[in-house]
């Protein structure tokens, strides 16, 4: 797979863009069987709710950990490819064990052994992407959008299987994606680059008050995101939602973040970061508040997931785009990994757990009531601490 993605200009003549896209498209697929999914087939052997938050939580608790640890091999070694396909052979190994046990201690000796190095690779190909694009970082939603593509069309296809088909058809579709994360690892070419040496440590960046008030934002809005990866497709089913419309209701959400990236080179031409992750702060207490309060509404549920153009994909564009500001040249692929490892990591294994331990004795609509209060004070965060920036420059 080869050539310039549409719309690229020529002086980008050495970005792998479909390969970059290849693997996006295979790392948010498997993602989108997953997260959706992975909850309905532990309920499906018998987990309770408490034991799913517990296993699900082991995938943040590693990138919480890992992703760090990467990156900082990464930077010492001066290159990434080789992780990135070390983690896609040893998360795709690791993943098998989901076959041989259902046990709670083989499940979760499973999930860390996968997550550890699963969550190795996207700090590492995010900062190497970045990499490519150099000045108009601003391109990046065009390449990530196809993550985008691959979670609707696994999220689709799987719903649709699991009307008919046994709950293990998880495991098949995320081993398959699996596989496809690992062929297109071997595809990418390195990024070699001159380091730019400066005087700035990573201590030094992380000093900064607006840097150390991005981070702790981003833990909140994970946070927030964690009863809704955790436990919303078991939510829908319970209140009579088919499995199809469920598949659809998660697609919703993809395709206004699809539509966000797009545009996102004009956005972040109009209004500062500051202002753009402000709103999806508002957005996010608006959208998990008509989440917990309205199931019975469909159509309030598919407005509220439209929001998680805002919500994920306008935030997740802003808060990678502040962070290779913020983060000097040598820094890169630690600061994506710092970033990973707060918000995916920290803040989706404690949004998790809190979500798992209130589900059952207090109901859906308080654990998603808490995720609107979690929107809420990371936006404050930004409000009290993150001085407004400049718009970002942004070539068309």
């Amino acid at each position: 797979m080869s050539g310039l993605m549409p719309g690229l200009p020529s002086g980008t003549a050495a970005l792998p863009a479909w390969r970059l896209s290849a693997y996006y498209f295979f790392y948010f697929a498997f993602i989108g069987v997953f997260s959706p999914y992975f909850s309905l087939y532990l309920a499906s052997i018998h987990f309770s709710a408490w034991d799913i938050g517990i296993v699900m939580s082991v995938m943040q608790v590693m990138r919480l950990a890992a992703p760090y640890l990467w990156g900082w091999l990464a930077e010492h070694r001066g290159s990434t490819m080789p992780i990135v396909r070390i983690a896609g052979v040893a998360s795709l190994l690791g993943f098998c064990g989901f076959f041989f046990t259902h046990a709670m201690t083989g499940v979760f000796v499973a999930m860390a052994l996968m997550a550890f190095f699963w969550s190795a690779a996207l700090p590492l190909v995010e900062a190497l992407t970045l990499n490519y694009l150099g000045p108009q970082a601003g391109r990046y939603g065009r390449i990530r959008l196809w993550g985008s593509v691959g979670f609707i069309v696994a999220v689709l296809l799987t719903g649709a299987l699991l009307d008919f088909a046994q709950p293990s058809v998880v495991l098949w579709m995320s081993l398959a994606m699996l596989v496809g994360i690992m062929l297109c690892a071997l595809a990418v070419p390195e990024r070699r680059h001159v380091v730019q040496h400066t005087s700035l440590r990573l201590r030094d960046v992380l000093k900064q008050t607006k840097v150390r008030a991005l981070l702790v934002s981003c833990f909140f809005m994970a946070s927030a995101h964690g009863a809704l990866y955790v436990f919303y497709s078991l939510y829908l089913v319970a209140h009579g939602y088919s499995k199809t419309a469920v598949g659809i209701l998660w697609t919703l959400g993809v395709v206004a973040e699809i539509v966000v990236f797009c545009v996102m080179p004009r956005i972040l031409a109009k209004f500062n970061l500051r202002q753009i992750l402000l709103f999806c702060c508002a957005c996010a207490f608006v959208r998990f508040l008509v989440i917990g309060w309205c199931v019975e509404w469909w159509w309030l549920i598919a407005a509220a997931q439209l929001l998680h153009g805002a919500t994920f994909g306008a935030w997740h564009a802003s808060a990678v785009s502040a962070v290779s500001k913020f983060f000097p040249h040598s820094l890169h692929a630690r600061g994506q990994a710092l970033y990973g490892s707060i918000s995916f990591g920290a803040g989706g294994m404690v949004g998790g757990l809190i979500s798992g331990w209130v589900w059952e004795p207090y109901g859906a609509a308080v654990a998603y009531t808490l995720s609107a209060v979690c929107g809420l004070l990371a936006g404050l965060v930004l409000w009290l601490s993150y001085d407004a920036m400049p718009a970002a420059a942004v070539s068309e």
